[in-house]
């Protein structure tokens, strides 16, 4: 019986896998289901790795991944994050107030910030417990989303018209940052890297040409050089993209639900890339009927092709039904058998 770190491996090769790899992001649904409180997932990788055990061991999800929240990295920037006790985090007040708060930015080591080397000894426990086993998916934020986080979503989208320069500036620095700590972490034992790039997805295609996708290849080309595979996750509506993400450097890239499976299991194709998604996790996999699931899951293996990956669309809601979950999984055993 072959490992989820052989079926992966196989399943971008486009080698017949007993099942295609199960790929799902849980959160929210992992700490719950280990009865931890969101603030203690977010903060301490101990049970960050523990969910991610009890995730790979009860639903058979192919990989271990240090994603939590975006605010690792904004977090040792000197962003003020408030963690609720079992509540999504939230940055209070933007670091980058002003384009001259620029001159007073200090870029933080992965290996000191706080937040940031919690993700590094997140990693290295993975990778001590799953070496060649399961693979280790480390995670950073794309230079556009990390200026987000630390300017405000509405503040870069002002920028781009207001202040290119200025935000040419930061992006300079935030890839820098995000090359630093994509480096750190497959050091640590990570043998992919994702990349979250969620505000691309709300900007033109040929904004995206130009402040997000350069830094994207930039921070994959160094995951590359580090023997490393790198994911690219862009939420929502990327339809008018996708030729662009296909050139991202991304070796898995996943997809929402509102975008076609088809259309981007063909655009990833040619870039040598294997799409990821993509059920609909809300309407789908948490509100649908175990036959809707079964359906779904087998409807997008059939558009993306044998190097397609399984996951929904984005991370797995809170709440979503276990038996739902357990017909994503047999609908994936039945079509690795099939």
């Amino acid at each position: 019986m072959v490992n989820s770190f052989e079926r992966v491996k196989a399943r971008r090769a486009g080698e017949m896998v007993d099942r295609p790899p199960n790929f799902n992001i849980y959160m929210a649904y992992g700490a719950h289901a280990i009865g931890e409180p969101l603030s203690r997932y977010y903060l301490d990788h101990r049970v960050l790795c523990d969910a991610n055990a009890y995730l790979i061991e009860d639903r058979d999800v192919d990989i271990a991944q240090a994603i939590s929240d975006p605010y690792r990295e904004a977090a040792d920037f000197g962003a003020d994050v408030v963690f609720p006790e079992d509540g999504l985090p939230v940055c209070t007040t933007p670091l980058l107030a002003s384009p001259s708060d620029l001159a007073r930015l200090i870029p933080p080591d992965p290996a000191t910030g706080r937040r940031m080397s919690d993700r590094l000894a997140a990693v290295s426990l993975m990778h001590e417990r799953y070496d060649g086993e399961v693979p280790v998916m480390g995670w950073v934020e794309g230079a556009l989303a990390e200026a987000a986080d630390l300017r405000g979503v509405g503040n870069v989208l002002m920028d781009l018209y207001d202040n290119p320069e200025f935000l040419r500036d930061l992006l300079e620095v935030c890839a820098e940052v995000e090359i630093a700590f994509a480096r750190a972490q497959v050091e640590a034992g990570a043998d992919i890297v994702g990349l979250g790039d969620a505000v691309a997805s709300q900007i033109s295609p040929r904004m995206y040409r130009t402040w997000a996708l350069p830094y994207e290849q930039r921070i994959f080309a160094a995951v590359h050089e580090m023997g490393a595979l790198a994911r690219l996750h862009i939420c929502g509506d990327t339809s008018r993209i996708l030729g662009d993400m296909a050139t991202s450097g991304a070796d898995i890239v996943d997809i929402d639900w509102i975008v076609p499976m088809g259309d981007a299991a063909a655009a990833f194709e040619a870039g040598g890339a294997a799409v990821c998604g993509n059920v609909d996790p809300v309407a789908v996999l948490m509100q649908g009927t175990p036959e809707d699931v079964f359906a779904e899951t087998q409807r997008c293996m059939t558009l993306g092709g044998p190097r397609s990956f399984s996951a929904a669309g984005c991370e797995i809601p809170d709440g979503t039904p276990r038996a739902n979950l357990d017909a994503q999984l047999r609908a994936l055993r039945e079509f690795g058998a099939s």
